[in-house]
């Protein structure tokens, strides 16, 4: 696809949103170039790549590049960085406002010289005419461009023929800091900052009735205990000083318990029989006639926690009429929005920045502890707070990642074509981010005063992918397909944006489904795939994985050694991803090796790229493998790693990726486009392995021993 022409060019979203050009790019004095984002770093090297963009459409030097942390008061506002958008949307931005820059000072250096635009070159930020000497500079004719105009799709963007740096492994901008250590919020010191930290609830909908702070308030450092209804905390002047104020002052609390939880081992039959909000995704009747047998099965994911390795932090200051907050937040300009609403301020009395956190590829704790640093420091005018959660904070009280159930039936006629299927799922809907509804979106908001209704859970629009609803609907080429999303309206359980969010189990379901409808049509895995599938770039990825994996999709597996297949398009709109599992069940479940296959279209930074990929196939694992909240009926007692297990190094596999390059076509995002293929690619090996077949994840020991008997 070559570059649009200026006549069929529209502005990216959020660009257009925020148009003016000074809010993108500053050039600096010092012959460097400022670039402002809406989009956080979160690990992902997406800061990096967003410079290689820029620095490719302006001609200029890649590490002359500082992009700058996302700050409410001068950053434009793009949302979450989630969804693995960040390239389409933020970097799209970028792209463009840089290319309308290059324009307005070409066109004042071609003035200078009474020369047409086209006629410049530049390099390394100097615009030349070919064969002179002399050049001009971004940075000597800024005082000639005017970047307080709005873009207006004034200039294409060059071609990807044209680009020098999109397409390389360039280094990435962040990590030299982080190597020597001091730029995550973590380890911000303020002067003057004191330490906070929170009184949790002994369990879910727990109401606090008195509490004695006399003990407390003679501990050594202590400055201030704060209650606000049901929220409770202390400030002292050193961290551990408020975690023991913290511990001293749980013991001195009366709660009234919350009601009872659903029963953990009943959990997925009461998802089932909740009242829910029907949602039709796809209605084509049914024809039953044709099909000669009908299969069906059901799928299960539980409660996922963010396991995020550090938990959550965040800092805040009263001072001046103005509130200054840093954060770890994937979505900033919301968190300043719902802070200012909830403290009736105007939004401009909020500066809201961004610092990075632990990560977690989804709603962690991240807004809760801002929220709660705000709470906290409204106590001490002038003294920046800091709160960071404990390692049961975490655990316990950030959004968990939704329990699902999946339940297919198909049709298959007498030439082993699929004919119908029909897919019913249940959970709840998996977005509770600040500000996507009317309720309060922080936790400490629930607590406070008389107390409030939790927030209810929502979705992303269907055609951005949806939550609950990502990837439910088949990519195959299915001639009649009913696809219905029971979206729970109760929860039991606070749960949000967790990596992939239905992708996860939606993907896991069909695929796992496909299999087990390959083998009753007597069909193997890769063929039987490919017959009910014409987009060319899903059948590239495909036939790319069985290729590099040198795999023969037709011999048997046994003895515990096997080789399963998954494929599918992240949200039927993004990257193309086909997966490869080897696991080896002799000694334990593992995973020995995984190869994938992915198209995502122009790919700005392979190295990037492949950080992404490797990052979410070893996460599924550990989703896979190992990971399932526990709770009681009261509160989630996984709260430690002992019950909460992950990963560990030496069970992580080999993982062995190919990148189809499509530089002419549009950037797709990476990150969560591996997660539901390589669960249902590990599920598949596991039932190559044994010939069993486990629905409900984690595929742990004991559910294997359970189906093989």
């Amino acid at each position: 696809m070559s570059s649009p022409t200026v006549k069929d060019l529209t502005l990216p979203p959020t660009l257009a949103a925020t148009p003016q050009l000074n809010r993108w790019v500053r050039f600096d004095a010092n012959g460097r170039v400022s670039l402002f984002t809406g989009k956080v770093e979160l690990g992902q090297g997406i800061l990096s790549a967003i410079a290689q963009i820029a620095a490719d459409e302006l001609d200029v030097d890649y590490h002359c590049i500082e992009v700058h942390a996302v700050d409410s008061s001068r950053s434009p506002n793009e949302g979450s960085t989630s969804g693995s958008r960040s390239i389409q949307e933020g970097g799209e931005a970028m792209r463009q406002a840089c290319a309308e820059i290059r324009h307005l000072f070409a066109q004042a250096a071609a003035n200078q010289w009474h020369v047409q635009p086209q006629q410049l070159i530049v390099e390394r930020g100097v615009f030349k005419v070919p064969g002179r000497d002399q050049g001009l500079s971004y940075w000597a004719l800024s005082d000639q461009v005017d970047l307080s105009q709005p873009a207006c799709a004034r200039a294409a963007p060059k071609a990807p023929a044209q680009h020098r740096l999109v397409g390389q492994s360039l280094p990435r901008l962040d990590l030299p800091a982080k190597l020597r250590g001091g730029t995550f919020l973590h380890d911000i010191r303020l002067p003057g900052m004191v330490h906070g930290r929170i009184v949790r609830p002994p369990g879910v909908g727990a109401v606090l009735l008195s509490v004695d702070d006399a003990a407390t308030r003679a501990l050594p450092g202590v400055i201030r205990v704060v209650r606000d209804g049901s929220f409770l905390g202390v400030i002292a002047q050193r961290e551990e000083q408020a975690i023991r104020a913290m511990q001293r002052l749980a013991k001195d609390c009366h709660w009234q318990a919350g009601p009872a939880l659903p029963p953990a081992h009943t959990l997925h039959d009461y998802l089932r029989q909740q009242p829910a909000e029907i949602e039709t995704l796809q209605d084509d009747p049914p024809n039953l006639a044709a099909a000669v047998e009908q299969h069906s099965a059901t799928f299960t994911r539980p409660y996922l926690s963010h396991a995020s390795i550090g938990p959550s932090c965040g800092l805040a200051c009263w001072h001046d009429e103005q509130l200054e907050v840093w954060s770890a937040s994937q979505s900033i300009h919301a968190l300043r929005d719902e802070i200012a609403k909830l403290l009736q301020l105007a939004p401009e009395q909020v500066v809201a920045r961004h610092a990075e956190g632990s990560g977690c590829y989804g709603h962690n704790g991240a807004d809760d502890v801002s929220f709660d640093a705000v709470l906290l420091a409204r106590a001490l005018p002038g003294v920046p707070v800091r709160v960071q959660w404990m390692r049961e904070d975490e655990f316990a009280w950030e959004p968990q990642g939704p329990a699902m159930v999946v339940q297919l039936r198909a049709g298959l006629d007498a030439q082993g074509r699929i004919v119908n299927w029909e897919e019913h799922i249940w959970g709840n809907r998996h977005i509770q981010r600040p500000g996507r509804r009317p309720e309060p979106g922080f936790l400490a908001a629930w607590h406070q005063g008389e107390g409030r209704p939790m927030m209810p859970t929502a979705d992303m629009p269907l055609h951005m992918g949806g939550g609950s609803q990502r990837n439910a609907v088949p990519y195959y080429d299915l001639p009649a397909m009913q696809v219905i999303n029971h979206a729970l309206t109760p929860m039991p359980i606070r749960v949000s944006a967790l990596r992939a969010l239905g992708a996860y189990l939606n993907v896991f379901a069909i695929e796992s489904f496909m299999d087990e409808l390959a083998l009753a049509s007597g069909q193997d895995p890769v063929s039987f795939r490919l017959r009910h599938l014409s987009d060319p770039r899903a059948r590239a990825v495909i036939e790319a994985v069985v290729k590099r994996a040198q795999w023969d999709p037709t011999a048997p597996g046994g003895e515990g050694r096997g080789v399963g297949l998954a494929f599918a398009r992240y949200k039927n709109i993004g990257n193309y991803a086909a997966v490869i599992a080897e696991v080896d069940l002799t000694q334990r479940v593992a995973v020995k090796r995984v190869v994938a296959a992915v198209d995502c279209g122009c790919i700005v930074n392979p190295d990037g790229v492949l950080n992404q990929l490797e990052g979410g196939i070893v996460q599924v694992t550990s989703w896979v493998l190992k990971e399932q909240v526990q709770y009681d009926a009261q509160q989630i007692t996984s709260t430690d790693w002992e019950r909460y297990p992950i990963l560990r190094f030496s069970e992580l596999p080999r993982v062995d990726i190919e990148l189809l390059s499509r530089p002419e076509e549009p950037s797709l995002g990476v990150g969560e486009g591996v997660t539901g293929p390589t669960a249902a690619a590990i599920g598949n090996a596991v039932h190559h392995a044994l010939g069993v077949r486990v629905r409900d994840l984690p595929l742990q020991f004991d559910r294997i021993v359970q189906a093989m008997s």
